[in-house]
């Protein structure tokens, strides 16, 4: 296995009386989140969606490699989307990830890649067996 080294990981939303949250990473990233239908920028669910993305698209050209196949992996891309389901409480019944690929890979590899990334991506397995969810106040 390659040499990882950790990195910090986490956020912090912080809301003042009237507005949207803003999120701080550990690392010093920034981001304001919006909730107006017609706002342009990411809300929390979006952020969802994006972190499986991201974390699908990384594991995807992990794959490709381990899989010896990156002389045709030229690139893709992850959209990903859900489902709400209809009755309480709030959340998503399914959640759907599409990814399309860019160059010589035929379709059995692609899903060779795809079922692979599956299995590296953190925030897939996270989603897979729900984490448990510990709420403090400090």
């Amino acid at each position: 296995m390659a040499d990882l080294r950790s990195r910090p990981i986490g956020a912090t939303a912080t809301l003042g009386r009237r507005g949207y949250p803003v999120i701080s990473s550990s690392t010093g990233g920034g981001l304001e989140i919006v909730t107006g239908r017609t706002e342009a920028g990411f809300n929390p669910l979006d952020l969802l969606f994006a972190s499986l993305a991201a974390c699908m698209s990384m594991s995807a050209r992990i794959a490709a490699r381990e899989l010896g196949l990156t002389g045709d992996f030229e690139s893709l891309q992850v959209a990903v989307t859900g489902e709400k389901a209809p009755d309480e409480p709030s959340r998503f019944a399914s959640i759907i990830v599409s990814l399309t690929f860019q160059g010589a890979l035929d379709p059995h590899d692609q899903s060779r890649i795809a079922h692979r990334a599956e299995e590296i991506c953190t925030v897939s397995n996270s989603l897979a067996v729900r984490p448990q969810l510990r709420i403090g106040s400090a």
